[in-house]
């Protein structure tokens, strides 16, 4: 048996022959695999086919700018040199690389390999990180953290197949951080379980190297606390060990891990003999105890223990012991001149943080590096280390909870760094969450304080607010945000213009594009000339100044001010580096959102532009709009109102996919072409006919002349429309996949129309249906896009109840509605644009309608002029009488002509005069100019000369045909 850091696997054909094959190729076809591979490779397959590896892949990142004189490159190079020696002869492969995954030596059993051997397999440089590679030795060591052994048909890559290979990862002994990956390659055949012995002697003496190139006072600081404790140790048991943080508990979560390193490493800064109570999530609480000392040669540190309760400070904690441990001292190892053995160290990972503390045994029993899945130490137990046993601790083996050791001054520098480091990742997250100028630049003041500065006052240019590229930023300054620990103090207000004099620190950083510190602001007579009588006010809250300018891609967008005033320490360098560094990645952020908004301001100027301006006064139906646009950006909602012959109306509420420019454009675009279909006086579904053949036609002309149409999308769209008819009080409908109208009828009642929905428009060639519908007089037709009614924080259906309950109301005006459906049913901050269109319709009085029934006989024409100037008479309209009896005549007449009887005569009294003539007939009249000699083709031309306007437009019936007059009075 040989064990590889993890199950027991048998050596010989089937570890690394038919059988491993087998399952990877069943693997490899989808098809699930037995219990024959291993966890760790098997996880490590799965990995390499998510990240989307192919097994046949030749080629790996090659990185020419590796370090090839790096730390671990001089710690392991004689060590690689070593094992080449050792190894003379045979087909070994030794191999070191980064924590990358990047190969930086390479050495040869026989020298003839580097020559015979592809680049990939001879070169440094070459990427063999998981991720790029699949399953390899290097890989997964670094993904693992441990001791793994990959066996032939175990390797992801083709390439691989026939070889075989043990690699261990190599640790930081200060940090416990993974620095690199020592590996060994050989042929398939030449596996050796004596390899596993090898790797691990090898692997510590790198260790021990790169222990070497720490600082003599790290060392000897280490080397004091360990002379304290061995001696201690010995006394009472004749064993000695340290536990590190990370083995105070296996399962301590990771945040209860970070506030004990944070609390070590503040206990070290204060340079303090102190204790420190830290509370964990689970209930649990844990003593860190800061001991001063100094050693042998005059080095003052601090060591930092940790205590559970109940138990003294060297008493063991009560932690497992991992099963894999071996029993070889690395004393020789790790050996440091003129004192004992230093062993690996517990990782705390702040960069520049204090010395971390040792996790190995004192005695001399150490772990084998990366045996434990974790960045930190294993704990041991002086229960059996052969790797037999689970064992046990001692309760009654004093030992010490070493966290850190180090110097105070330099813990100071280190945490203060690491706070830095914190504010800065802090303010990657907090700044810039949303685009507006205004919220990013009080995001970076909420950033600051209190952790940085005390207040903080942002001024932006003028043109920055609006959107546009500043001109002028010294001269058009707004205060934008004054953000302090107090609301009290003297600042000038938020948006007070800021005309600052040219020695004050705003203005010198403003033109050298510097940071300017002032740390004792009652020596800087620059500041204070600004406003004497307002400086002398702040100097008695605040005492140092940091000024940074807002600049990005070489525009300067405004000033930052940091003051300190509740610290009594004035502001240094590293704040100011601190300063510039928040500046520069929220100028950013604000240039991004002034970006946004000067593109969503042209969208919007653009929208409005294109949806009506002003909408016609009509006596059929008193009509109220709104539209609001998306805060994440302008999209294509759309509505119209028409007048149509005959007193009609139409009514139009669209919506176009996709924000932006180009759904502006497009909503311009389909709605000038409905107008013009609607006013051909085509029914609904016809309407929406030629509106889905527009949509695909440009769909496919766009995709064909412009190579960047897939990037913006499918054109599509959905659209209601309805025509209102004041004379008879019905309205017919049809929609293209849009939601369904709402009527509240004169008594309050609401109802959501149920129409056919049709398909939105773009799909091409699936038909529309029309629906008619009595609506009483005084009802209210409410109109609107899925913006309205669609939002993340709740059911659609939860809305149409909401807008029901709005419109509930029947004493609303169209006006009224508008305001109420915004107020109670809109989203507070709607993801689509909202197009809210009311029509509260009217019914034409019935004493302003004649109608005549009359049978295909040109005797009748004369019959039908009376009637219509006696008509016109009882309406005052004698004026017009002579007008209306020419047009009659020469309507009336085509109709005998060419159309088919019956034929019904209408005149309509409302703004204008208007006359229908209808027939049975589908033939449409044109208009045509006579030659002089010619004795037809002007009853038209003369039709068209004394009305305002005429036209055909096609019923089920027939067709009608109507001309409209001005009338000089109501």
């Amino acid at each position: 048996m040989v064990r590889s850091g993890e199950t027991p696997i048998a050596a010989g054909r089937a570890a690394g022959g038919a059988a491993p094959a087998h399952n990877r190729e069943r693997f490899m076809q989808g098809e699930p695999v037995d219990g024959g591979v291993r966890p760790s490779i098997l996880n490590s397959w799965q990995r390499s086919r998510a990240l989307g590896l192919s097994p046949d892949q030749s080629e790996l990142p090659f990185r020419e700018d590796f370090d090839a004189d790096g730390r671990l490159v001089r710690a392991a190079t004689p060590v690689v040199d070593r094992l080449q020696r050792r190894f003379a002869g045979s087909s070994m492969n030794i191999s070191v690389a980064d924590a990358n995954g990047t190969v930086l030596l390479r050495r040869f059993g026989e020298a003839s390999m580097a020559r015979s051997l592809p680049a990939i397999q001879s070169v440094p440089g070459f990427v063999f990180a998981e991720q790029v590679a699949g399953t390899n030795g290097i890989g997964l060591a670094l993904a693992d953290r441990q001791l793994i052994r990959v066996h032939g048909a175990e390797h992801f890559a083709e390439r691989s197949q026939a070889s075989a290979c043990r690699a261990l990862p190599v640790r930081d002994p200060l940090s416990g951080t993974v620095e690199g990956v020592l590996c060994l390659g050989y042929p398939r055949s030449a596996e050796d379980p004596a390899l596993v012995t090898v790797i691990r002697k090898a692997a510590e003496a790198i260790e021990g190297r790169l222990l070497g190139q720490s600082s003599a006072r790290e060392r000897a600081l280490l080397r004091t606390y360990l002379d304290a404790s061995l001696p201690a140790a010995g006394a009472a048991a004749g064993l000695g060990r340290t536990v590190g943080v990370d083995e105070l508990s296996r399962e301590l979560r990771p945040g209860d891990r970070a506030v004990l390193r944070q609390k070590a490493a503040e206990l070290l800064s204060s340079g303090l003999r102190a204790a420190v109570d830290v509370a964990l999530s689970d209930g649990r609480r844990v003593t860190l105890m800061s001991h001063p000392m100094t050693s042998s040669s005059g080095v003052e540190g601090i060591a930092i223990e940790a205590v559970l309760p109940g138990l003294a400070p060297r008493q063991p904690f009560p932690v497992p012991r991992p099963a894999d441990r071996p029993t070889r001292s690395r004393a020789a190892a790790l050996a440091l001149p003129g004192g004992p053995s230093e062993p690996s160290a517990v990782a705390l990972p702040h960069g520049h943080g204090p010395l971390t503390a040792p996790s190995e045994p004192l005695s001399g029993t150490s772990r084998a590096p990366g045996a434990t899945g974790t960045d930190g130490g294993v704990p041991h137990g002086p229960g059996g280390t052969d790797g037999s046993g689970a064992g046990s601790a001692d309760a009654s083996a004093p030992t010490g909870g070493l966290v850190l050791v180090g110097e105070p001054e330099v813990a100071k520098y280190a945490l203060a760094a690491r706070r830095r480091l914190e504010l800065l990742s802090e303010a990657s997250t907090r700044i810039g969450t949303t685009l507006d100028v205004r919220r990013t630049a009080e995001e970076l003041a909420e950033t600051a304080v209190p952790r940085l500065a005390d207040f903080v006052t942002i001024d932006l240019s003028e043109a920055v607010l609006r959107g546009d590229e500043p001109a002028d930023p010294p001269g058009d300054l707004l205060r934008t945000v004054v953000q302090g620990i107090r609301d009290d103090l003297p600042f000038s207000p938020v948006g007070k213009r800021m005309d600052f004099h040219p020695t004050t620190p705003q203005l010198r950083c403003l033109s050298t594009g510097q940071a300017v510190l002032e740390p004792d602001l009652k020596a800087a007579a620059g500041w204070l000339a600004q406003d004497p009588e307002h400086s002398e006010r702040l100097l008695a809250h605040v005492h140092s100044l940091i000024t940074v300018p807002l600049a990005a891609r070489g525009v300067v967008l405004g000033v930052a001010s940091f003051y300190r005033g509740q610290d009594p320490a004035p502001f240094a360098d590293d704040d100011r580096a601190l300063a510039l560094e928040l500046a520069t990645r929220a100028a950013l952020s604000i240039d991004n959102a002034r970006r946004y908004t000067h593109e969503r301001t042209m969208v919007l100027a653009l929208q409005r532009s294109l949806l009506p301006r002003g909408l016609p006064e009509l006596d059929a139906v008193e009509v109220a709009h709104r539209y609001l646009p998306a805060e994440s950006g302008v999209g294509g909602d759309w509505y119209d109102v028409i007048p149509l012959s005959g007193t009609r109306i139409g009514l139009f509420v669209g919506d176009v996919v996709g924000h932006g420019m180009h759904s502006a454009a497009t909503m311009g675009r389909l709605r000038t072409a409905a107008r013009s279909f609607a006013e051909l006086d085509f029914p609904p579904e016809e309407v929406l006919t030629h509106l889905d053949n527009l949509v695909v036609r440009l769909d496919r002309e766009e995709g064909k002349d412009d190579p960047a149409a897939d990037s913006m999308g499918i054109i599509g769209a959905t659209c209601l429309y309805a025509i209102y008819d004041p004379t008879s009080k019905r309205c017919a409908m049809a929609r293209a996949g849009h939601p369904p109208p709402a009527l509240v009828r004169p008594d309050g009642t609401v109802s959501l129309l149920e129409l056919p929905a049709g398909p939105p428009l773009g799909l091409g060639g699936l038909p529309f249906e029309t629906a008619e519908i009595d609506i009483p007089e005084r009802s209210r037709l409410v109109l609107y896009t899925d913006g309205l009614i669609e939002d993340r924080e709740r059911d659609i259906d939860e809305a149409l109840d909401h807008l029901c309950e709005a419109l509930a109301h029947p004493d609303h005006t169209p006006e009224d509605t508008c305001q109420a459906v915004l107020d109670t049913v809109a989203p507070a901050h709607p993801a689509d644009d909202i197009a809210l269109l009311v029509a509260r319709t009217h019914a034409l009085d019935p004493r302003r309608i004649a109608t005549w029934e009359l049978p295909s006989d040109p005797a009748r024409v004369a019959e039908v002029r009376t009637a219509a100037t006696r008509q016109l008479a009882d309406w005052g309209l004698d004026e017009i009488a002579f007008s209306v009896e020419l047009l009659l005549s020469e309507l009336v007449t085509n109709a005998v002509r060419h159309g088919a009887g019956p034929i019904r005569v209408r005149l309509l009294h409302d703004r204008t005069l208007i006359c229908e003539v209808s027939d049975t007939s589908n033939t449409a009249p044109h208009l045509r100019r006579a030659a002089t000699l010619d004795e037809g083709g002007r009853g038209l031309f003369l039709v068209a000369q004394l009305a305002q306007a005429w036209g055909t437009r096609y019923i089920p019936e027939g067709k009608v045909i109507w001309a409209e007059c001005w009338l000089d009075t109501p």
